[in-house]
């Protein structure tokens, strides 16, 4: 029996809450986490027509990209289309759950989808964050270094980019006296003893100290466990905002905004005047992007996809890059066969449905 919580701690383990923006609500907005699931759709915006949807598809879950409730209600009189969303919702015991900028921010998220839909070769996220990572050191007998560092890394403690189980160690001799009220797994009260030690060092996510520490206390043989935790000010290159990446092959400036087009299913694109004689290199930003513009243009990047451009911004490009704002729903869209992809992986037994219903308020003559 799979439960609404289940789904949502699942997907967590690839874009973690704790990645969110500090403005965002990414979240179980409505609904009960024990409730069972009988099928899921799958959306970029939850409107009354998707609750609407989601009634006729017998789906109990709604899981959107953009939250319905940003700022939150004061109160639900149905006088605004947030209002009426959430009362259908409520009113028809539908659950919808929001997984916003955190998965915008992890490197398999939203950009990397964008990044996939172009055939973009060796990415990398474009700003990555800092203060994301920590550094555990601990001090562990020889024989029980191998089980305790597999449950640190179980936990998740050692993951670098596309290495797992990454830690170092130095053998060394610890020393330690117990008192009269200790009970010690070596030695006895009153006499010092020395052991054989390793000091295992390992980087770990921030948001995980707390499981990572609880699963080194519970492997780890000894009373009292020795460690310290202290901040990485390291980049952390699996998290943050867009992407970069390279074609296959150099195009020309309108063979590739003609690609663009084709590739992601646009009507139009606003862009800047091509300022170089090939594209090659190229960033991109899933929804509200300009202010990403600099990092690009830093980057190399020839052209830099994105979208909610203001007039002004564009002269921002100053000839040293293409601007392509292709539209915030165009370039989120393909959000939902990646949250139906990363769901597929690890569900089975209840229906995904991509929601049918076209949520962009924007239209084009």
């Amino acid at each position: 029996m799979t439960k609404i919580k289940d789904i949502i701690q699942y997907l967590e383990t690839v874009a973690p809450s704790a990645y969110q923006e500090s403005y965002d609500n990414s979240r179980l907005i409505t609904g009960n986490a024990e409730d069972e699931v009988s099928n899921v759709l799958i959306t970029l915006d939850t409107t009354e027509e998707v609750v609407a949807e989601a009634i006729d598809k017998n789906c109990n879950l709604i899981v959107s990209h953009h939250p319905i409730i940003f700022k939150g209600l004061k109160s639900l009189t149905g006088s605004n289309y947030v209002e009426r969303t959430v009362i259908k919702a409520l009113k028809n015991d539908i659950a919808i759950y929001a997984i916003h900028t955190n998965l915008d921010n992890v490197s398999q998220g939203v950009n990397k989808k964008i990044c996939e839909k172009l055939g973009l070769l060796n990415t990398q996220v474009l700003v990555p964050k800092h203060d994301t990572l920590s550094k555990l050191v601990t001090f562990i007998p020889k024989e029980n270094t191998d089980a305790v560092l597999d449950a640190i890394h179980a936990a998740g403690g050692g993951n670098i980019g596309n290495y797992d189980n990454c830690s170092f160690k130095v053998e060394g001799t610890g020393t330690f006296t117990p008192n009269e009220a200790a009970q010690p797994h070596i030695g006895s009260s009153h006499t010092k003893e020395y052991v054989a030690e390793d000091r295992v060092e390992i980087i770990l996510p921030s948001y995980l100290e707390g499981k990572i520490i609880s699963a080194l206390q519970q492997a780890h043989p000894y009373e009292e466990v020795a460690y310290y935790l202290s901040s990485v000010k390291n980049k952390n290159q699996e998290v943050g905002s867009g992407m970069i990446g390279e074609l296959s092959e150099k195009m020309e400036p309108f063979e590739c905004l003609k690609y663009l087009k084709d590739r992601m299913g646009l009507t139009c694109i606003r862009h800047t005047k091509p300022v170089k004689d090939k594209i090659f290199k190229i960033a991109v930003c899933g929804g509200s992007g300009s202010f990403l513009l600099p990092h690009a243009i830093r980057s190399g990047a020839d052209l830099y996809i994105t979208a909610d451009f203001k007039y002004h911004e564009f002269f921002d490009a100053e000839d040293r890059i293409t601007i392509a704002d292709i539209g915030h729903y165009e370039s989120e869209v393909y959000t939902k066969n990646l949250i139906c992809e990363i769901l597929s992986k690890k569900f089975t037994k209840f229906a995904l449905n991509l929601s049918e219903t076209v949520t962009n308020p924007i239209s084009y003559l």
